[in-house]
């Protein structure tokens, strides 16, 4: 049996909390990553910060559990290592500090509250550059529950990013402002005005579910025009619809309308067609890192 190299990666969003168990084995050709379990819990830790600014005791004490599993996982696994970090709605909240030292004291893990730009450097790990064509221009757009992550790559390399607070949770709650809209607009006008043809590069939960309900030819693009289609065709569904007939989770019955919204709007904004969508995400890339570090420490690279 071949033997494998196990990390664990816990990513922290406003909507959800995810681990993610990682088997890495060493080929001659180089590592070979197969996740091995993912587990999703609804926590929605946005919910509390975009509405009152902090995290109430009820939803602490959901992510304090959630972390016992966590950890408890993790050693059944036998990871030989492991990371969390927590996004938007974490770096958000008044009482972060007082969450993340509560989780240390009470589960042993250690929480890394990430700002948007690190939050694209460690998906960017999983080293997106390799499905790009040297010749294209490309937008990364990483939608979650509290912020919006965007990447211009040109030349093959990540040359402009920022982190806008536009995000599923957000919007849900009515908390994006008109100014929020017009930053987002004039930083994609100023990155792109000397971009020619322009394709898109979607992460996130909701358009890796997306990309499963269009179902494109495998690896196809998912095109502006179906995009538009499907945002139209689930507004005009109630939420038990969308759960019962679109066969969609309870938490993303309602965030996949937001997130369509804004793809869409991005899209459109930056003359984007078409949108790739390579499925991989924030705890992908902490796997990498986690592998990379783990083989340096052990005297190989």
């Amino acid at each position: 049996m071949p033997i494998a190299l196990k990390f664990g990666a816990i990513d922290i969003g406003s909507n959800a909390v995810r681990l993610l168990i990682t088997n890495v084995f060493e080929t001659p050709e180089g590592p070979l990553f197969r996740k091995s379990e993912l587990i999703r819990l609804p926590v929605r830790l946005g919910e509390d910060v975009f509405s009152i600014g902090h995290i109430t005791p009820d939803k602490a004490q959901k992510l304090v559990d959630t972390m016992l599993a966590f950890k408890l996982l993790l050693g059944v696994h036998g990871v030989v290592g492991y990371r969390a970090c927590a996004t938007s709605a974490m770096r958000n909240a008044t009482n972060s500090e007082e969450i993340v030292e509560r989780v240390a004291d009470l589960t042993g893990i250690d929480i890394e509250v990430i700002h948007g730009r690190t939050e694209a450097d460690i998906i960017f790990s999983n080293h997106v550059e390799e499905q790009l064509h040297k010749d294209r221009s490309y937008l990364y757009i990483d939608v979650g529950g509290g912020s919006t992550e965007l990447t211009l790559f040109s030349d093959n390399r990540p040359v402009a990013s920022r982190s806008f607070r536009i995000g599923t949770i957000r919007l849900l709650q009515g908390k994006v402002e008109p100014e929020y809209w017009e930053r987002l607009f004039g930083w994609l006008k100023e990155q792109t005005e000397s971009v020619g043809k322009l394709d898109g590069i979607g992460s996130g939960g909701n358009i890796n579910k997306i990309y499963k309900i269009i179902s494109p030819r495998k690896g196809g693009p998912i095109t502006y025009g179906r995009l538009q289609k499907l945002y139209t065709a689930l507004s005009a569904m109630t939420y038990e619809e969308r759960v019962m007939g679109m066969g969609l989770n309870l938490d993303r019955a309602d965030v996949i309308i937001p997130a369509t919204e804004i793809f869409l709007k991005v899209m459109k904004a930056a003359n984007i067609k078409d949108v790739i969508v390579p499925q991989f995400g924030l705890s992908d890339g902490m796997t990498r890192l986690l592998y990379e570090a783990y083989r340096e420490a052990h005297g190989k690279v």
